[in-house]
């Protein structure tokens, strides 16, 4: 498994992060929202290098022109509700890209242990095509494995991709265990550890509730 950490490069995507974790600016949830969009879009970017490509000619007003365009089609996959906001950002790129919806969640009991549970699915086929994953916390990897266990009932992809914000080192090393060999996970920064409630630490909080509001 390939990782690229964009906190170990200098760039933008560094302030982005610092405006998501920062308890003074998160509050804010429409710049929030931006932000994870923003850092989607550069992901996007990034990602699109390692795609194949194919010449195809065009006819502008004075001639024909060969130009270099993605090969093959892309769905990008959200899980709910969290990865809206880094989804958007991707497909702003990816604008003809297809899409696929996956709901994973942790559901606790009283002594605050969990279990993750997939219970909604909406997704094209997926055989011979990129997959792109969106999540934006990636604390034990589990939800990413289920969620791409579940994308798996609408076929193989040809290659996988995994788009986060922030991810803990345990969860790169599970990924790594249960992931196709050849997943590329492209990740804004890697935090050192998760506390007792499998929160990541420093981490920057619940990204849904961030984005979109607390739940009941």
């Amino acid at each position: 498994m390939k990782i690229v950490d964009f906190s170990k490069t200098n760039s933008v995507i560094n302030k982005y992060i610092c405006e998501m974790r920062d308890v003074n600016i998160q509050s804010d949830r429409m710049r929030f929202r931006r932000n994870v969009e923003r850092l989607g879009s550069l992901m996007a970017y990034e990602v699109s290098k390692e795609l194949q490509y194919e010449k195809q000619a065009v006819t502008t007003p004075l001639g024909i022109a060969e130009c270099s365009v993605p090969a093959g089609r892309l769905v990008v996959a959200a899980i709910l509700r969290a990865g809206l906001p880094l989804h958007q950002g991707v497909i702003d790129v990816f604008d003809d890209a297809e899409n696929a919806f996956v709901s994973a969640y942790r559901k606790y009991d009283e002594d605050f242990n969990f279990d993750i549970h997939i219970e909604y699915i909406a997704s094209p086929t997926l055989d011979g095509k990129t997959l792109l994953i969106c999540d934006p916390m990636l604390a034990t990897g589990g939800s990413m494995q289920l969620a791409y266990e579940a994308l798996l009932t609408k076929g193989t992809p040809a290659r996988v991709h995994v788009l986060s914000v922030i991810a803990s080192h345990e969860a790169l090393e599970y990924l790594e265990e249960n992931m196709p060999s050849d997943t590329v996970v492209w990740v804004g920064a890697v935090d050192n550890y998760l506390n007792q409630h499998k929160y990541i630490v420093p981490g920057l909080g619940d990204a849904g509730d961030l984005a979109f509001g607390e739940k009941e």
